[in-house]
């Protein structure tokens, strides 16, 4: 199982979206700095989207889409902001 993930960071709101096979791992390095993109002095990172694909192919496209910070990505952080919880 792969999965396209967009983490938020909690300071700054910067978005980081990459894919994994094991996506619980990943979140984890990301929060202990194990990662050179996402290395910050404060703050963490927080998991807002994720979804899941049998193949990897599916999973490189969609990441591939919303990289291109079109029109998909708009949509899809539109959609996570308001399904929020305050």
């Amino acid at each position: 199982m792969f999965s396209v993930y967009v983490l938020q960071h909690t300071e700054t709101k910067q978005f980081y979206i990459d894919r994994t096979n094991d996506l619980r791992r990943r979140l984890k390095e990301h929060n202990a700095l194990q990662q050179k993109a996402t290395k910050r002095n404060s703050g963490g990172w927080i998991l807002i989207y994720a979804e899941a694909y049998r193949s990897n192919d599916g999973a490189v496209k969609l990441e591939l889409r919303l990289k291109q910070h079109g029109r998909s990505k708009q949509e899809l952080l539109r959609r996570a902001e308001s399904s929020q919880i305050n």
